[in-house]
């Protein structure tokens, strides 16, 4: 199933491009823009995990740098049954995570550098179980290929913006037709962006903090540790890029309003409950 929402992300994200050419360049430029879609969809599908990665500014740690955070992973990489992911660090004080990555044998988890002076010990398994429950539950393709997805959408959308606005965006009629289309389209896309996190977030949270209580072996460390993370993410800004903000455990963007407004994760305090009402 999640395979096929990732072939459905990219057949969507193939047709709003070549809608985008016609309108700005005419036939040639939808022709263009469908190569153009055919080769970023593959890129995405293949290098969608070191997309993020970098559009996050995450690097990589070794054990000898973060020796407790390999041992926590590696454990309860063992109890989830899948192969231990890439580690890495985001820099930011925000207390956060993500995981990323097409497959279990592809995958990546990073934490930011303010998660381990937060947590307990306790808390922090209960993160990393949920980020590992994202890749055992094979989910990750198809959020880190929206990421990618949405954050090319976007900067594309800006482009096509400039160029409609210095008139390069005429289409085959005549007078100013393809410069208007072109500006609605312009605004129209990272709106689509905006729909593509809205859609596949909130429901794989739930299905995530249930698996990553049972691969913890209790679900109070992860309900802690949500309570916690909302809070401080409210008081720490993250300089994180809007199109890769549902990756993260708990939205890093909280504390903006439109950030609520247009939030893609499920209430926290729902999630806690949920949590505390199971029986693991």
């Amino acid at each position: 199933m999640n395979t096929l929402k990732a072939w459905l992300l990219m057949s969507g994200l193939t047709v709003l491009l070549v809608l985008l050419g016609r309108v700005l360049f005419g036939p040639s430029g939808a022709m263009m823009f469908f190569v153009i879609a055919i080769a970023l969809n593959f890129f995405t599908y293949f290098y969608s995990d070191k997309i993020a990665i970098k559009m996050t500014k995450s690097y990589p740690v070794t054990r000898a740098e973060a020796p407790d955070l390999y041992e926590i992973v590696g454990r309860l990489s063992k109890r989830a049954g899948i192969p231990m992911p890439k580690l890495y660090v985001t820099p930011s004080a925000q207390p956060n995570a993500f995981a990323t990555g097409r497959n279990p044998a592809n995958s990546a988890v990073a934490v930011t550098e303010g998660i381990m002076r937060l947590l307990n010990r306790t808390e922090v398994e209960g993160v990393l179980a949920h980020e590992l429950a994202h890749i055992k539950n094979r989910d990750v393709l198809v959020g880190t290929i929206a990421a990618a997805l949405a954050g090319a959408i976007t900067m594309m959308a800006n482009a096509f913006q400039w160029a409609a606005i210095l008139g390069m965006g005429r289409g085959e009629d005549e007078g100013g037709g393809g410069l208007i289309g072109g500006l609605i389209m312009a605004f129209l896309a990272p709106l689509a962006a905006m729909v593509i996190q809205m859609a596949i977030s909130r429901s794989r949270e739930y299905a995530a903090d249930a698996a990553g209580a049972q691969i913890a072996g209790s679900p109070e460390g992860l309900a802690n540790a949500l309570l916690k993370l909302e809070s401080a993410a409210q008081r720490i800004p993250m300089q994180a890029n809007p199109a890769t903000s549902h990756l993260f455990i708990v939205n890093p963007l909280s504390g903006k309003s439109m950030a609520r407004l247009f939030s893609t994760h499920p209430p926290i305090q729902e999630r806690v409950e949920k949590l505390r009402s199971m029986r693991v």
